[in-house]
Order: structure tokens, then C-alpha cells, then sequence
């Protein structure tokens, strides 16, 4: 996608909103040119504790059929891939006793054993999206972006002597550097489209105060726009105008703003609803991604070893506890339970992919959605057979439609090595890589 061709509508306080790409901005003999081919997006999503395996591996390798975990995603079977046999073996204890939800959150993504440490000498690895960032981030105003619906922590014990920074935050831009996620959906809608050139403080305070909804502020612009559009892009444009507003109204003003009930020291703007909380960062990163804002996202569904109750599911018990199901077949359906109710906010995310139009295909056909967490069973903490998904990516050759099982013990780190040279990172290994995982692709 030519950056230089990056449309923005601007308006009064400094507001500029990113638009997604058309074909016939700003020249309108563009439009009978041939389809651009879309960048290639990264989405790394971690569920904490483990899953009830049960009830998400198939039965069989080859052709899909879903188990009861992954029912949710039928309609997008074909675009599905279900891998099995994966390990984490940088989340084992190697001699460090305790701690694997600490050890779970550090590797996911780095695929390194940390330092077992609450302190400020923390160590892990550097994340393999943050490994991506410096291929395919650079020509983006924002080389990534990391959310979730939890707090990221620094310091502190947060389980069995390792540091609270382990279980908090997926993203490490350099072994000893974490990037803090952002939780609350109004402030990254505002960072990642409204924080443009000119966008000062007192700018920002006037806005507010007149509560004018950013598609008021850019409508002149935006009216001017659809003049120079062709017939295609006007609906496009108005379609996504349409996408902004409903967000907008999903994500409230700041005088109707709440805090979770049920957790303290949330920041305001968050819904009080924990799959609403979902759906608005997954909201906001398909948004981010139409407009080309960023091309990767991690997004943790919940620190690791998290204890959130689910009670609007019929769960009251602390996730955490019931993980730890000593074979109870009451708290292994209610981890299922639990599950399940992740997969149907992927399912959410990858409906709102699919949604957009882009080139021939669509958002979802150039974004690879890795899922899935770092421990297999909750309640053994084991790190290898883990619940790993691919989800989307046609536009990078992967064929779905199939459940592939690899060979006990086959590194998770080779999924990761084979995305970074999907994507065009000159990387030979990554982490404890063997090779890139084989049979994904064409």
C-alpha cells in the first residue's frame, strides 16, 4: 500500500481522522487502476490459564471439524487452522520451581525462560512482535500497539517469587523492557486517531468541552472528500464514517463514562461488561488496522493467572480456581465454559475482519490472527500440546480448513519464525526455533 496515498479528514481543534485506504484518494483517475495488494497485519491474542483441551482439540487431523470450544468459529472453518502439538518450552520451570503463569505470560510471545526475579532486574526476550514491528511498523504511525483488559504492573510479586511485569504484558522491546498495555478502548480510539498534528492539550480540552463526536468535528472535510471519490470509495467512505459513529456511541462520552464494579483502579471509559471490554479493543484494532494506523496488535484477554469472576456467564468462581479442577468435572465445564466464551469474542473479532473490503479480498484475508495461551491444562501447568489457532491470512498463502498435528514438543517459536518471514523479516531462527512450521501454506 503507498503511504504517500494515507487520507486523513481534518477539522477544527486539530482533529484528523485516519481514513481506510481508497482506491480513488486523492486523484480520481485512480480508480480504474489496478488493485493495490494490502499489507499483511499481525494480531497475537493470549487467554490466561490454560483450557479445558477436551473440549478444543479435534478428533482427527486433516479436514476441520471443530470441537465444542470452537463451535463458534464454524463460519470461519475455512480460514481456520487448529494446530496441535506445540510447546512452550521457555514457560518450564528449568530449575526455578513455581511460577509457571509468570513464566506463561513472559514466553508467550518471546519464547525465552525469565529470570526468576520481583525486582527490577527483570529479563526475558524480545517479543516476536516487536520483531515484526521494525519490518512491516516502521511505515505506520504506530509500529504496534498493545491492549487488554487488565492493568500492566512493573514490580511486585505476582506469583511464586517472579516479578508482576512476567504476568502483566506480552510485548518486550528488548529483553528487559515491557511495553504496558492500554485497557481502557476510549483512550486507544483517541491515541491512535485523534492525537494528530496540532492536537495540543488546550485543543483537546476544547473538544471535550463542546462533547463534538470527531465525525462533527471532520464533517466540511469529509463532505469535500466524497467530490473526489469514485462511486465505489463514496460508499466505502461512508461506510466506515457509519463504523466510526457506532463506536463512538459503543464507546460513550466521557460524561457517561463508568468504572468496572467489580475491579478497582480501572481507568474510566471502560465498559462495565467484560465481553463489551472485548469487543470494543477488538473494535479498535480492526479500525487501526483498515486505516493502515498500525499493522500489529497484541491483546491479552486477561494477565495470566488471573482469578476475574465470570459471572455473567453463570461462572461466579474465580478463573484461576477453578483451572486448578483436580479432575472436578463441575470446574472442568466451567473452565470449558469459560473457553468458550473467549472463542466467541475471537469469533467477534474475526467477524469485524471479514467486514472490510480491501482490494479483491478482504481485512481478514491479510491479517494473521494467532490465539491461544501458554499452558495446556490449567490445573497440570503444562506447557507443551497447547491451544494454538491460526485464523485468517489468505492474502499470505496460509490454506485453512484443517487440523494439523505436529510431532510432541515441535516449538511454538516455529509458528512465530514462520510469520516473521511471511512477512519479510530476514530472521533464520527466533527464540527456540527450529525451522518455520511447516504445512501452513501454499
Amino acid at each position: 500500500m503507498d503511504m504517500n496515498r494515507r487520507a486523513f479528514l481534518r477539522g477544527a481543534a486539530g482533529a484528523a481522522l485516519a481514513l481506510p485506504f481508497l482506491e480513488s484518494w486523492p486523484f480520481p483517475s485512480l480508480a480504474t487502476a489496478a488493485q493495490p495488494k494490502a499489507p499483511l497485519r499481525l494480531v497475537f491474542i493470549m487467554t490466561p490459564n490454560g483450557a479445558n483441551m477436551s473440549q478444543w482439540t479435534p478428533d482427527a487431523e486433516g479436514d476441520l471439524v471443530l470441537a465444542k470450544t470452537l463451535e463458534p468459529l464454524v463460519p470461519y472453518k475455512k480460514q481456520l487452522l487448529v494446530l496441535s502439538g506445540l510447546t512452550l518450552d521457555g514457560a518450564r520451570p528449568k530449575g526455578d520451581g513455581p511460577g509457571d503463569h509468570a513464566r506463561s505470560g513472559a514466553s508467550f510471545l518471546t519464547c525465552s525462560h525469565p529470570k526468576k526475579t520481583e525486582g527490577a532486574d527483570i529479563q526475558a526476550g524480545v517479543s516476536v512482535d516487536q520483531v515484526a514491528a521494525k519490518v512491516i511498523g516502521e511505515t505506520t504511525p504506530f509500529p504496534s500497539i498493545e491492549l487488554g483488559t487488565e492493568h500492566s504492573a512493573q514490580a511486585g510479586n505476582c506469583d511464586s517469587g517472579y516479578s508482576c511485569a512476567y504476568t502483566s504484558n506480552l510485548s518486550w522491546t528488548s529483553p528487559s523492557t515491557p511495553l504496558a498495555k492500554e485497557v481502557n478502548p476510549r483512550k486507544v480510539f483517541e491515541r491512535l486517531f485523534l492525537d494528530g498534528e496540532g492536537m495540543t492539550p488546550e485543543k483537546r480540552i476544547k473538544r471535550d468541552k463542546f462533547r463534538a463526536s470527531v465525525l462533527d468535528v471532520v464533517k466540511d472535510d469529509a463532505a469535500h472528500a466524497r467530490e473526489k471519490l469514485s462511486v465505489a470509495d463514496r460508499k466505502k467512505l461512508d461506510e466506515y464514517l457509519d463504523s466510526v459513529r457506532a463506536l463512538e456511541k459503543r464507546l460513550g462520552s466521557r460524561a457517561k463514562d463508568r468504572k468496572v464494579p467489580v475491579m478497582k483502579d480501572m481507568p474510566k471509559g471502560i465498559p462495565g461488561d467484560y465481553g463489551d471490554h472485548i469487543k470494543r479493543l477488538f473494535d479498535v484494532t480492526k479500525m487501526a488496522f483498515e486505516t493502515d494506523t498500525t499493522r500489529i496488535a497484541t491483546i491479552m484477554v486477561g494477565n495470566e493467572g488471573t482469578n476475574r469472576s465470570h459471572k455473567e456467564i453463570g461462572v461466579p468462581e474465580g478463573h484461576h480456581d477453578v483451572s486448578h479442577h483436580a479432575k472436578d468435572a463441575d470446574k472442568r465445564a466451567k473452565v470449558a465454559k469459560i473457553d468458550r466464551f473467549h472463542v466467541e469474542q475471537l469469533a467477534y473479532l474475526l467477524d469485524q475482519l471479514r467486514s472490510v473490503k480491501e482490494g479483491n479480498g478482504t481485512l481478514l484475508d491479510s491479517t494473521l490472527v494467532v490465539y491461544g495461551s501458554a499452558i495446556s491444562d490449567g490445573d497440570m501447568h503444562n506447557h507443551e500440546e497447547l491451544p494454538i489457532l491460526l485464523a485468517g491470512g489468505a492474502a499470505a498463502g496460509i490454506v485453512g480448513g484443517r487440523h494439523i498435528r505436529y510431532r510432541r514438543d515441535t516449538p511454538l517459536a516455529n509458528l512465530y519464525l514462520f510469520l516473521l518471514q511471511r512477512i519479510g523479516a530476514k530472521v533464520t531462527e527466533f527464540g527456540d526455533s527450529k525451522e518455520p512450521l511447516p504445512n501452513l501454506a501454499r
